[in-house]
C-alpha cells in the first residue's frame, strides 16, 4: 500500500475562516426558482408556495448566504419589477436564457426564503442595461429603515422592517461579449465606482464586490483586473472570479487534477489585486469572492434542444447536469483549495443549489434527492469552520496532459473554537489505497472522533429520485492514533473527512 503523510501545528493558521466561504447561488434561471424553491401547488408548499422539502435540504448544507437574482439575468433586470403586488408585475423576455420571467417570486419572497432556509441573502445589482441610481435605490428599498420614498414603499409592499442586506455584487462578468451591455474594464470600473460609492453612501454597512474577468480563459482576464481595479479598488470591498470544469473526454486523472488550475487562479488574482493596491498606496487589501463554481458540462447539448423547441417558454429545465461520483470528487478538491486560501478567499458560491448545476435536485409534483456534490459540501460547511491551518502533505505524485507531479493525496485542516480538529482529504488514485499517517503532536492529547468516506466504484455513479442513496457518505476505516500520531486508510479514489477532538 502507498504511503502519505502530514504534519499539523497550531502555527500553521492560514487564517480565520469566512463562514461565508459555503454559499450559494440561486438565479432565475431554469427551475431553480419555478418548480426549485417555488412550487405553490407541491404537496410540501408552504403558505408562500415555497418547498418546505427543499427547505429542510437547503438547510442540512448549512449554508450562510445565497447569490441572488443572477447571473446573466441580473444584466437585464428591472429590479422594480419585483417588488408589489404579484398580479402587477411585469412579464419580462429574459435576453440572457431565452426564457420569460414572470416575477412572481421577487424580492420580499425570496428574502423570506432565505429566512426560512436560515441563510442571508447576497444581492446583485444590474450595472448592464442599468446603473447607478438603480443601484442606490435598490439599496435604500432594502436597507433604509423610513422615512423616504423606497423605504416607505418597502414598508407599503409589507415589510417595515429593512430586510438588513449586507453584501451587494456591482453587476455579473461584465467583460463578457454574451452579457446584455457588456463594458470595457474601463467603463466597468468606472460604473462599479459610482455605484459603490452612492450605495454606501445610502448604507455605509454594506460590502460590494467588483466583477473580476468572467472566466480565466478570456482574453481580457488580467488587463481587466488590473485596468477595472484602478479606476474603482477604494469603494470595492472584494473581487470576483468564476470558474467551472467539465470532463468531456472522460479523463479522471486529469479532470481530478483541476484543482491545481483553481490554485493558479486565486493566485493570480490576488497577485493583480495586490500590485493595484501598491501602485496606489493603499492601506487595505482587496479579498475574493469566488461567487460561482462548480462542475458544468453535461447538460450543454440538451439544453441547445430545449431552446430550439420552446423559446421563450416559463421555467424551462436547462442546465440540469446530472452530477457523478467524480464530480464529487472534484467539488472536494475546489474546497481543500479555498481553505489553503482562506487568508484571502471569504465568499465562495457553489452555483447553483437547486436544479441549475446544482446539489439538490427536485422533480415538480414529485421529491427532492441530493446530488453526489451535495456531500463534499455539507461536511467542509458543517465541520470546516474556525482557523484553517496549512498541512505539511507529503504523497505519491502522477502527471497528466496539464499538470505535472499532481499529488494523490491533497488535503486542508480547521481548527475548531472549541479546540476540535478536522483534516479533509481526497485520494486521486484510480485504483490504490493510501495510508496517511498524521503528526499531531502539537495538539495534545486527541481523540479520533469520525472518519467519514465518500466512495464509489463506479466514478460515473449518480443518485436519482428511485435511487437517492446510490453514493452517499459512510464510515470509514477507524482512525488509529497514540500519542499524537496517526494513521488512517484513504480508500481509492476518495472523499475524506477526519475528525478529532480533545
Amino acid at each position: 500500500m502507498k504511503k502519505a503523510s502530514l504534519i499539523l501545528d497550531k502555527d500553521y493558521a492560514i487564517g480565520q475562516i469566512d463562514p461565508r466561504m459555503y454559499g450559494s447561488f440561486i438565479e432565475h434561471l431554469g427551475r431553480a426558482v419555478y418548480g426549485g424553491i417555488y412550487e405553490p401547488d407541491h404537496p410540501t408548499a408552504d403558505e408562500n408556495g415555497f418547498r418546505e422539502d427543499v427547505i429542510a435540504k437547503v438547510r442540512e448544507l448549512n449554508i450562510p448566504i445565497v447569490r441572488y437574482p443572477g447571473g446573466n439575468f441580473v444584466s437585464g433586470f428591472n429590479w422594480e419589477d419585483s417588488i408589489g403586488p404579484r398580479a402587477q408585475r411585469p412579464r419580462r423576455l429574459d435576453l440572457a436564457w431565452g426564457t420569460t420571467e414572470t416575477n412572481e417570486v421577487g424580492l420580499h419572497e425570496f428574502v423570506d426564503w432565505a429566512r426560512k432556509a436560515n441563510t442571508d441573502v447576497m444581492y446583485a445589482v444590474n450595472l448592464g442595461t442599468r446603473g447607478p441610481d438603480a443601484a442606490r435605490n435598490v439599496v435604500e428599498y432594502a436597507n433604509h429603515k423610513s422615512g423616504s420614498y423606497w423605504s416607505d414603499l418597502r414598508a407599503k409592499n409589507g415589510a417595515k422592517d429593512p430586510f438588513g442586506i449586507k453584501l451587494w455584487c456591482l453587476g455579473n462578468e461584465m467583460d463578457g461579449p454574451w452579457q446584455m451591455c457588456h463594458k470595457t474594464a474601463y467603463e466597468y470600473g468606472r460604473v462599479a465606482n459610482e455605484a459603490a460609492k452612492m450605495m454606501k453612501w445610502v448604507d455605509p454597512s454594506i460590502q460590494v464586490v467588483a466583477c473580476g474577468s468572467a472566466a480565466h480563459d478570456m482574453p481580457t482576464y488580467g488587463a481587466w483586473e488590473y485596468e477595472m481595479l484602478m479606476e474603482c479598488y477604494e469603494n470595492v470591498d472584494y473581487v470576483s472570479l468564476h470558474r467551472y470544469y467539465g470532463n468531456p473526454t472522460g479523463d479522471t486523472p486529469g479532470f481530478l487534477a483541476r484543482s491545481m488550475d483553481l490554485d493558479d487562479f486565486i493566485r493570480e488574482v490576488v497577485a493583480i489585486c495586490d500590485a493595484v493596491g501598491g501602485r496606489k498606496h493603499a492601506k487595505k487589501k482587496l479579498n475574493l469572492s469566488f461567487d460561482e463554481w462548480n462542475v458544468w458540462y453535461h447538460s450543454s447539448q440538451q439544453d441547445k434542444e430545449i431552446l430550439k423547441a420552446d423559446k421563450w417558454g416559463r421555467a424551462l429545465p436547462l442546465l440540469e447536469d446530472i452530477y457523478n461520483f467524480e464530480d464529487a470528487l472534484l467539488a472536494g478538491a475546489i474546497l481543500i483549495t479555498f481553505l489553503k486560501n482562506a487568508d484571502r478567499v471569504k465568499v465562495a458560491c457553489l452555483a447553483q443549489l437547486v436544479n441549475v448545476i446544482a446539489p439538490i435536485m427536485t422533480r415538480n409534483g414529485g421529491g427532492v434527492w441530493a446530488q453526489t456534490i451535495f456531500y463534499p459540501m455539507m461536511h467542509a460547511s458543517r465541520y470546516g469552520r474556525g482557523t484553517a491551518l496549512r498541512p505539511i502533505v507529503t504523497s505519491p505524485v502522477y502527471d497528466c496532459k496539464d499538470y505535472e507531479r499532481v499529488p494523490l493525496v491533497d488535503a486542508a485542516a480547521t481548527l475548531g473554537d472549541d479546540g476540535s480538529l478536522t483534516v479533509f482529504a481526497i485520494n486521486r488514485s484510480m485504483d490504490e489505497d493510501i495510508e496517511l499517517d498524521f503528526d499531531l503532536r502539537a495538539f495534545g492529547d486527541l481523540k479520533a472522533q469520525e472518519h467519514i468516506v465518500l466512495h464509489h466504484d463506479d466514478v460515473k455513479a449518480v443518485n436519482t429520485e428511485a435511487n437517492p442513496d446510490n453514493v452517499v457518505p459512510a464510515p470509514g476505516t477507524p482512525v488509529k492514533i497514540d500519542g499524537g500520531k496517526a494513521s488512517v486508510v484513504l480508500p481509492a479514489l476518495s472523499w475524506n473527512v477526519m475528525k478529532f477532538k480533545k
